[in-house]
């Protein structure tokens, strides 16, 4: 008999954490808006494609569907409370970016503005809406990627995604990110003999 004891649960949504973003859309600065989004994920790296999932009675909702383009800017301790904010209070009320001292920036390829204040930023344009149940599903090529250079490692060129200091958001929470216990295929990586 196991030892481990299970209860059986209603079907959710409890594939966490969860990255904790804030999307930018708008293609005029009248229409800028921030929804804060954890339901967004990777579908395809070749062609590199994402998504977002958003309620149809959100602000961001017409916009987004009218412009076919948005900003996954990814979120760090230094914008939890931005986060937070932009999750709750709704743009149709609000001008998000100057309630909470952010900088919109063009993006290079769309008409949504980028959080000059994100420590990464993915510009996207929508290649298909998937309605869904609450949720429409945005799936969206990525054109552009704008990577803040105070993360960026001068010797290697790569991207210090720890030193950014990201957040994640889990069940209701938001939490900082831990320390690295490994790398892809560290598991099956061979060991380097110790010379004799």
């Amino acid at each position: 008999m196991s030892e481990f004891k299970k209860q059986n649960w209603k079907p959710g949504t409890l594939l966490y954490p969860v990255p904790a973003v804030m999307v930018s859309v708008g293609a005029t600065a009248d229409e800028y808006n921030i929804l804060t989004v954890s339901w967004v994920g990777t579908i395809c790296s070749d062609p590199a494609m994402c998504y977002i999932s958003v309620r149809p009675n959100r602000h961001s909702y017409d916009i987004l569907k009218k412009n076919g383009a948005f900003v996954i800017n990814l979120t760090n301790e230094d914008l939890a409370q931005a986060t937070d904010w932009c999750g709750v209070k709704s743009g149709a009320d609000y001008n998000k970016f100057e309630e909470m001292g952010l900088t919109p920036q063009k993006s290079l390829f769309i008409k949504a503005p980028i959080i000059a204040e994100s420590p990464l930023s993915i510009e996207c344009k929508v290649k298909k809406i998937i309605p869904l149940g609450s949720h429409d599903m945005f799936i969206a090529t990525v054109l552009n990627i704008q990577a803040d250079e105070r993360f960026i490692d001068d010797t290697t060129g790569e991207f210090k995604l720890d030193q950014a200091k990201l957040i994640a958001y889990c069940h209701g929470h938001y939490y900082k990110l831990g320390e690295e216990i490994g790398k892809f295929g560290w598991t099956v990586q061979k060991k380097n003999k110790k010379s004799l």
